[in-house]
């Protein structure tokens, strides 16, 4: 396709896959588009066998690495500190994640102690964190290099030009976008309040054009748009007001390969679009995951105020992780808490199919948009 995007990624079609599946990177890969995969939650170690897999099975095709780097947040230093971190979290806290678990019948005593559980997310928000997931990730032959929330820092920047990997950036209102330009970034994921994860207030429809416009007199940044899009027609569309291709995250959970519990994959096959929700409750800052009674009890009247990041994660990630795990075995108080990040798109994904059929039904969709603006105007 005559887009920016394939140029400079060597994709066949513009779709970005950002997922935490090497099975859904290698898949979208070899079906044409660029399959991201997610690095936060991962240790170097973790990650240099994932990369090695992705490798091992993609057939040379081109493929990304997302991490997770964000400009404001408890404690900016650069060196980790878990105790430091942990010190930080106010008791209520545990007792409060506790308490939504045991009025599940879940048992929950020992998250009534605070320790570095759930640490390692934090780890790899701060720069030397992030630098050593990079430092893997750049002795593999990835072609895109992702920063999920924020401009990437310079160093960040740098290590792409000196790897000749494209350097992209999540944002979500049209200052941040000029800020991204301005700092060199090579491409724009243009992401609106529909997407799954941390997201913004405005709506891709609104967004995408917002930016575009933005944007014109600092160059031709292409844009990649986020945010609800999980058919091709939705893609079409939005490439129709300046975007240059798509960026897609919720679509891929619902697959045949998705890492996603089966538990949650089937709740997101039963949703619909309003059946998700804008909170801060997993991560300190609003990300879009499945309504449960975990997010509502963290909007209740008694709940204390979600902490910032990195601090929040500390918090959430030790008692969803102990809800999944009873969720698959069948308890029914797990499973009726499980959430997961997602995107309003989550009312179309009504099936589970594999990713490369997602990728091709993408194409036939695009298509069909296409043909059907052009008869407008034949």
């Amino acid at each position: 396709m005559n887009s920016k995007i394939c140029e400079l990624l060597e994709i066949e079609f513009p779709l970005v896959a950002f997922t935490h599946c090497r099975d859904v990177v290698v898949a979208v890969s070899k079906a044409g588009g660029c399959g991201v995969l997610g690095a936060v939650g991962m240790s170097p170690e973790q990650l240099e066998q994932e990369l090695k897999w992705i490798d091992d099975h993609i057939d040379g095709m081109p493929y990304g690495v997302d991490v997770l780097i964000p400009n404001k947040m408890v404690d900016q230093s650069e060196k980790f500190d878990a105790d430091k971190l942990k010190a930080m979290i106010p008791q209520e806290y545990a007792d409060f994640r506790a308490d939504v678990l045991e009025n599940h019948d879940i048992e929950a005593s020992e998250l009534r102690t605070i320790d570095t559980a759930g640490s390692s997310f934090a780890a790899n928000t701060k720069s030397d964190g992030a630098k050593a997931l990079l430092d893997v990730a750049f002795n593999h032959p990835i072609k895109l290099i992702a920063n999920a929330l924020g401009v990437p820092p310079d160093w960040m920047l740098e290590m792409g030009k000196q790897n000749d990997v494209k350097v992209a950036a999540l944002l979500g209102t049209a200052q941040h976008a000029i800020n991204q330009v301005k700092a060199g970034v090579d491409i724009l994921v243009v992401s609106g309040t529909e997407a799954g994860g941390h997201c913004g207030s405005v709506s891709t429809m609104v967004l995408i054009p917002e930016v575009y416009e933005a944007i014109q007199p600092y160059g031709d940044t292409p844009i990649l748009a986020a945010g609800g899009i999980v058919t091709g027609k939705q893609m079409a569309a939005a490439m129709s007001m300046g975007a240059s291709g798509a960026w897609c995250g919720s679509v891929w959970l619902t697959t045949v390969e998705s890492e996603v519990p089966s538990v949650i994959k089937e709740k997101m096959v039963a949703a619909n679009s309003s059946q998700t929700t804008r909170s801060r409750s997993r991560t300190g800052k609003h990300s879009r995951q499945l309504i449960s009674p975990w997010t509502d009890a963290w909007e209740s009247e008694n709940a204390p105020d979600p902490l910032p990041m990195p601090l929040q994660p500390m918090v959430a990630e030790p008692a969803l992780q102990k809800v999944n795990k009873l969720a698959e075995s069948g308890h029914d108080g797990a499973k009726d808490l499980a959430t997961y990040w997602v995107g309003q798109g989550v009312g179309l994904m009504n099936q589970s199919i594999s990713a490369s059929d997602v990728v091709q039904d993408f194409k036939e969709d695009f298509v069909e948009a296409y043909e059907r603006l052009t008869g407008f105007v034949s």
